[in-house]
Protein backbone atom coordinates (compact mmCIF):
# COMPACT_ATOMS: atom_id res chain seq x y z
CA UNK A 1 0.00 0.00 0.00
CA UNK A 2 2.59 2.35 0.87
CA UNK A 3 4.45 1.87 -2.26
CA UNK A 4 1.15 2.64 -4.01
CA UNK A 5 0.48 5.76 -2.55
CA UNK A 6 4.28 7.01 -3.00
CA UNK A 7 3.25 6.09 -7.04
CA UNK A 8 0.19 8.24 -6.60
CA UNK A 9 2.18 11.20 -5.34
CA UNK A 10 3.97 11.34 -8.18
CA UNK A 11 1.11 12.08 -10.49
CA UNK A 12 0.49 14.90 -12.07
CA UNK A 13 -2.22 17.05 -9.58
CA UNK A 14 -5.68 17.81 -11.05
CA UNK A 15 -5.63 21.43 -12.52
CA UNK A 16 -7.86 23.80 -10.26
CA UNK A 17 -10.52 25.72 -13.00
CA UNK A 18 -12.10 28.90 -12.98
CA UNK A 19 -15.18 28.15 -14.62
CA UNK A 20 -16.53 31.21 -14.41
CA UNK A 21 -14.26 32.50 -17.07
CA UNK A 22 -16.96 30.14 -19.59
CA UNK A 23 -20.30 31.14 -17.53
CA UNK A 24 -21.99 31.21 -14.74
CA UNK A 25 -21.92 28.53 -12.68
CA UNK A 26 -23.47 27.73 -9.15
CA UNK A 27 -21.18 26.30 -6.13
CA UNK A 28 -22.65 23.14 -3.97
CA UNK A 29 -21.18 21.89 -1.27
CA UNK A 30 -20.94 18.10 -0.92
CA UNK A 31 -23.06 16.53 2.17
CA UNK A 32 -20.43 14.45 4.52
CA UNK A 33 -21.77 11.20 3.03
CA UNK A 34 -20.86 11.69 -0.03
CA UNK A 35 -17.56 13.38 0.72
CA UNK A 36 -16.90 9.92 2.77
CA UNK A 37 -18.36 7.47 -0.03
CA UNK A 38 -15.94 9.41 -2.36
CA UNK A 39 -13.12 8.67 -0.56
CA UNK A 40 -13.84 5.46 0.62
CA UNK A 41 -14.20 4.47 -3.34
CA UNK A 42 -11.34 6.35 -4.86
CA UNK A 43 -9.60 4.55 -1.95
CA UNK A 44 -11.00 1.05 -3.38
CA UNK A 45 -11.23 1.52 -6.97
CA UNK A 46 -6.90 2.21 -6.97
CA UNK A 47 -5.91 0.01 -4.27
CA UNK A 48 -8.53 -3.35 -5.20
CA UNK A 49 -7.93 -4.53 -8.78
CA UNK A 50 -11.63 -5.00 -10.03
CA UNK A 51 -12.65 -7.23 -12.52
CA UNK A 52 -16.89 -7.26 -13.49
CA UNK A 53 -18.87 -10.57 -14.63
CA UNK A 54 -21.99 -9.73 -16.56
CA UNK A 55 -24.41 -12.54 -17.10
CA UNK A 56 -28.02 -12.63 -17.16
CA UNK A 57 -29.87 -15.14 -14.91
CA UNK A 58 -33.60 -16.53 -15.59
CA UNK A 59 -36.26 -15.22 -12.92
CA UNK A 60 -39.12 -15.88 -14.71
CA UNK A 61 -40.65 -18.75 -12.20
CA UNK A 62 -39.13 -16.43 -9.18
CA UNK A 63 -41.16 -13.22 -10.52
CA UNK A 64 -44.29 -15.27 -10.76
CA UNK A 65 -43.99 -16.19 -7.03
CA UNK A 66 -43.52 -13.78 -5.94
CA UNK A 67 -46.40 -11.82 -7.61
CA UNK A 68 -48.55 -14.41 -6.08
CA UNK A 69 -47.19 -14.09 -2.85
CA UNK A 70 -47.61 -10.11 -3.00
CA UNK A 71 -51.78 -10.53 -3.91
CA UNK A 72 -51.72 -13.10 -0.96
CA UNK A 73 -49.85 -11.02 1.42
CA UNK A 74 -50.44 -7.46 0.31
CA UNK A 75 -49.08 -6.01 3.73
CA UNK A 76 -46.03 -8.06 3.57
CA UNK A 77 -44.92 -7.09 -0.49
CA UNK A 78 -41.59 -8.47 -1.26
CA UNK A 79 -39.24 -7.23 -3.93
CA UNK A 80 -36.99 -8.25 -6.47
CA UNK A 81 -34.09 -7.06 -4.18
CA UNK A 82 -35.22 -9.49 -1.00
CA UNK A 83 -35.17 -12.53 -3.60
CA UNK A 84 -31.72 -11.35 -4.77
CA UNK A 85 -30.75 -10.96 -0.90
CA UNK A 86 -32.25 -14.40 -0.41
CA UNK A 87 -30.05 -16.39 -3.22
CA UNK A 88 -26.98 -14.66 -2.66
CA UNK A 89 -27.17 -15.44 0.61
CA UNK A 90 -27.81 -18.62 0.13
CA UNK A 91 -24.81 -19.34 -2.54
CA UNK A 92 -22.25 -17.36 -0.09
CA UNK A 93 -22.22 -21.11 1.50
CA UNK A 94 -21.23 -22.65 -1.57
CA UNK A 95 -18.57 -19.99 -2.45
CA UNK A 96 -16.50 -19.48 1.20
CA UNK A 97 -13.98 -17.33 -0.88
CA UNK A 98 -16.45 -14.88 -1.66
CA UNK A 99 -18.08 -14.67 1.95
CA UNK A 100 -14.42 -13.54 3.11
CA UNK A 101 -12.35 -10.55 3.57
CA UNK A 102 -8.76 -10.01 2.70
CA UNK A 103 -6.41 -9.50 5.63
CA UNK A 104 -4.49 -6.29 6.91
CA UNK A 105 -1.06 -7.48 5.07
CA UNK A 106 -2.56 -8.94 2.36
CA UNK A 107 -1.08 -12.27 3.57
CA UNK A 108 -3.98 -14.38 4.90
CA UNK A 109 -7.77 -14.43 3.99
CA UNK A 110 -10.49 -14.50 6.73
CA UNK A 111 -13.18 -16.71 6.29
CA UNK A 112 -16.62 -15.85 7.57
CA UNK A 113 -18.76 -18.04 9.19
CA UNK A 114 -22.11 -15.66 9.23
CA UNK A 115 -23.82 -14.21 6.43
CA UNK A 116 -24.87 -11.02 6.35
CA UNK A 117 -25.60 -9.31 3.42
CA UNK A 118 -25.86 -4.82 3.06
CA UNK A 119 -27.97 -3.56 0.27
CA UNK A 120 -27.55 -0.35 -1.04
CA UNK A 121 -29.77 2.34 -0.48
CA UNK A 122 -29.85 6.06 -2.03
CA UNK A 123 -30.80 8.72 -0.07
CA UNK A 124 -30.98 12.52 -0.50
CA UNK A 125 -27.45 13.11 1.23
CA UNK A 126 -26.20 9.77 -0.84
CA UNK A 127 -25.39 6.28 -0.64
CA UNK A 128 -25.56 3.98 2.46
CA UNK A 129 -24.99 0.09 3.01
CA UNK A 130 -27.46 -1.07 6.00
CA UNK A 131 -26.30 -4.89 6.87
CA UNK A 132 -29.19 -7.15 6.90
CA UNK A 133 -27.94 -9.70 9.85
CA UNK A 134 -28.62 -13.72 9.42
CA UNK A 135 -29.47 -13.68 5.64
CA UNK A 136 -29.78 -17.29 5.25
CA UNK A 137 -31.78 -17.87 7.98
CA UNK A 138 -34.44 -15.34 8.46
CA UNK A 139 -37.68 -15.35 6.79
CA UNK A 140 -38.44 -13.29 3.71
CA UNK A 141 -40.83 -11.38 5.46
CA UNK A 142 -38.20 -10.44 8.16
CA UNK A 143 -35.56 -9.35 5.45
CA UNK A 144 -38.16 -7.07 3.75
CA UNK A 145 -39.00 -5.67 7.19
CA UNK A 146 -35.61 -5.51 8.32
CA UNK A 147 -34.81 -3.74 5.10
CA UNK A 148 -37.59 -1.31 4.61
CA UNK A 149 -37.05 -0.32 8.29
CA UNK A 150 -33.32 0.52 7.88
CA UNK A 151 -33.97 2.60 4.27
CA UNK A 152 -36.43 4.56 5.58
CA UNK A 153 -34.03 5.11 8.92
CA UNK A 154 -31.24 5.98 6.12
CA UNK A 155 -33.45 8.45 4.40
CA UNK A 156 -34.58 10.42 7.62
CA UNK A 157 -32.58 10.02 10.70
CA UNK A 158 -29.74 8.34 9.23
CA UNK A 159 -27.98 5.05 9.90
CA UNK A 160 -25.15 4.20 13.05
CA UNK A 161 -22.38 2.90 12.02
CA UNK A 162 -23.22 -0.83 13.67
CA UNK A 163 -25.78 -0.92 10.88
CA UNK A 164 -23.51 -0.39 8.30
CA UNK A 165 -20.95 -3.04 9.54
CA UNK A 166 -20.33 -6.68 9.17
CA UNK A 167 -21.26 -7.26 5.77
CA UNK A 168 -20.46 -10.35 4.02
CA UNK A 169 -21.13 -8.97 0.61
CA UNK A 170 -23.54 -6.39 -0.88
CA UNK A 171 -26.08 -5.86 -3.31
CA UNK A 172 -26.87 -2.69 -5.35
CA UNK A 173 -29.56 -2.66 -7.27
CA UNK A 174 -30.38 0.23 -10.39
CA UNK A 175 -33.56 -2.43 -11.60
CA UNK A 176 -36.07 0.45 -10.24
CA UNK A 177 -34.43 2.89 -12.41
CA UNK A 178 -32.94 1.10 -15.43
CA UNK A 179 -30.05 0.14 -17.25
CA UNK A 180 -28.38 -2.94 -18.61
CA UNK A 181 -25.25 -3.15 -16.88
CA UNK A 182 -22.75 -1.38 -15.00
CA UNK A 183 -19.56 -2.04 -12.59
CA UNK A 184 -20.51 -1.49 -9.09
CA UNK A 185 -16.99 -0.53 -6.65
CA UNK A 186 -16.56 -3.31 -3.85
CA UNK A 187 -17.22 -2.18 -0.61
CA UNK A 188 -14.08 -2.79 1.15
CA UNK A 189 -13.27 -5.40 3.13
CA UNK A 190 -15.59 -7.33 1.41
CA UNK A 191 -14.16 -8.75 -1.54
CA UNK A 192 -17.19 -9.30 -4.28
CA UNK A 193 -20.23 -6.63 -4.54
CA UNK A 194 -23.33 -7.66 -6.83
CA UNK A 195 -24.81 -5.41 -9.08
CA UNK A 196 -28.07 -5.82 -11.01
CA UNK A 197 -30.43 -4.04 -13.52
CA UNK A 198 -33.90 -3.79 -14.61
CA UNK A 199 -35.36 -7.32 -15.78
CA UNK A 200 -35.26 -8.09 -19.23
CA UNK A 201 -37.75 -9.81 -21.08
CA UNK A 202 -35.84 -12.07 -23.80
CA UNK A 203 -36.73 -14.65 -26.41
CA UNK A 204 -35.51 -18.52 -26.01
CA UNK A 205 -36.32 -21.41 -27.70
CA UNK A 206 -38.95 -23.21 -26.19
CA UNK A 207 -39.02 -27.63 -26.10
CA UNK A 208 -41.25 -28.11 -28.97
CA UNK A 209 -38.60 -25.77 -31.15
CA UNK A 210 -41.17 -22.71 -30.75
CA UNK A 211 -39.90 -19.49 -29.11
CA UNK A 212 -40.69 -18.54 -25.86
CA UNK A 213 -40.49 -15.33 -23.50
CA UNK A 214 -38.37 -15.35 -20.34
CA UNK A 215 -38.03 -12.56 -17.46
CA UNK A 216 -33.97 -12.25 -17.22
CA UNK A 217 -32.11 -10.63 -14.65
CA UNK A 218 -29.02 -8.68 -15.53
CA UNK A 219 -26.76 -8.84 -12.82
CA UNK A 220 -22.56 -7.25 -12.57
CA UNK A 221 -20.47 -9.11 -10.21
CA UNK A 222 -17.22 -7.30 -9.30
CA UNK A 223 -14.66 -9.16 -7.62
CA UNK A 224 -11.15 -8.62 -6.13
CA UNK A 225 -8.85 -10.21 -8.34
CA UNK A 226 -6.79 -10.81 -5.74
CA UNK A 227 -8.56 -13.37 -4.03
CA UNK A 228 -11.14 -14.38 -7.08
CA UNK A 229 -10.58 -15.94 -10.21
CA UNK A 230 -13.34 -15.30 -13.68
CA UNK A 231 -13.97 -19.03 -13.77
CA UNK A 232 -15.47 -19.06 -10.14
CA UNK A 233 -16.96 -15.57 -11.18
CA UNK A 234 -18.68 -17.35 -13.62
CA UNK A 235 -19.84 -20.18 -11.83
CA UNK A 236 -20.68 -17.94 -8.57
CA UNK A 237 -23.40 -16.30 -10.63
CA UNK A 238 -24.56 -19.28 -12.70
CA UNK A 239 -25.17 -20.47 -8.59
CA UNK A 240 -27.42 -17.16 -7.79
CA UNK A 241 -28.94 -17.88 -11.23
CA UNK A 242 -30.13 -21.50 -9.77
CA UNK A 243 -30.95 -20.71 -6.35
CA UNK A 244 -33.40 -17.93 -7.71
CA UNK A 245 -35.38 -20.60 -9.76
CA UNK A 246 -35.62 -23.37 -6.41
CA UNK A 247 -39.56 -23.46 -5.78
CA UNK A 248 -38.72 -22.95 -2.10
CA UNK A 249 -36.64 -19.50 -2.50
CA UNK A 250 -39.75 -17.74 -0.78
CA UNK A 251 -39.91 -19.19 2.58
Amino acid sequence: MSDMLAHLAKLAPFVAYDFTEFGETETVKLSRIQQLTGAHLGRNWVAVPHVTHHDEVDVTDAEVARGEWNAAHPDRRLTPVILLVRALARVLAEFPTFNASLSADGASLILKKYVNIGVAVDTPKGLVVPVLRDAATRSMTDLATDLATLAEKARTRGLSMAEMSGGSMTVSSLGHIGGTAFTPLINVPEVAILGATAIQQRAVPGTDGDIVWRRMLPLSLSYDHRVINGADAARFVRAIGTALQRPDLIA
